[in-house]
């Protein structure tokens, strides 16, 4: 499978309004903003990351098809790293590998990234990159209606 990083394309925009609106993919990632939820927020959301100069942002291709995206944001002593692949891509390994294009397009370190303690999935594909966890935290997961358990991991 070929996997790719690439522009984000204005056409790209419903993909990842599917995407970000999957129950299931909320349920897993438990941490959700008002843009998983509604129209309005999410364009408004995606035109402030889009304006942003700061935001290393990409749509993730698998075998040229809109599989997610990925980005790194944030001050530069306080990068993070985000990413987001469609239920239907998932357990094929286009994350990590996305992922790993991603953080050799960024030079800042150490970058961050933070995921719900139960989410194997995610926590696997950042230790995969050589992010180590360096922390955890209780957090409200509006995806879930309640407190869980956060781990914060860094990639030096």
């Amino acid at each position: 499978m070929d996997i790719s990083l690439r522009e984000l394309q204005d056409s790209d925009l419903p993909v990842f309004w599917e995407q970000l609106t999957d129950p299931e993919l909320h349920q897993m990632a438990a941490l959700t903003r008002k843009y998983h939820y509604d129209r309005g927020h999410f364009d408004r959301h995606w035109a402030k990351v889009r304006s942003d100069p700061a935001v290393l942002l990409r749509t993730v291709l698998a075998d040229g098809v809109v599989a997610g995206h990925a980005a790194v944001f944030g001050s530069p002593s306080e990068r993070e790293v985000t990413y987001v692949v469609g239920r239907s891509h998932w357990g094929r390994g286009i994350a990590s590998r996305a992922l790993a294009e991603l953080i050799e397009l960024e030079s800042a370190r150490p970058l961050h990234a933070e995921a719900a303690a139960d989410n194997t999935g995610s926590l696997r594909v950042l230790e995969r990159c050589g992010f180590v966890a360096t922390g955890r935290s209780r957090c409200f997961a509006r995806a879930r209606g309640e407190e869980i358990d956060l781990v914060h991991l860094t990639l030096s």
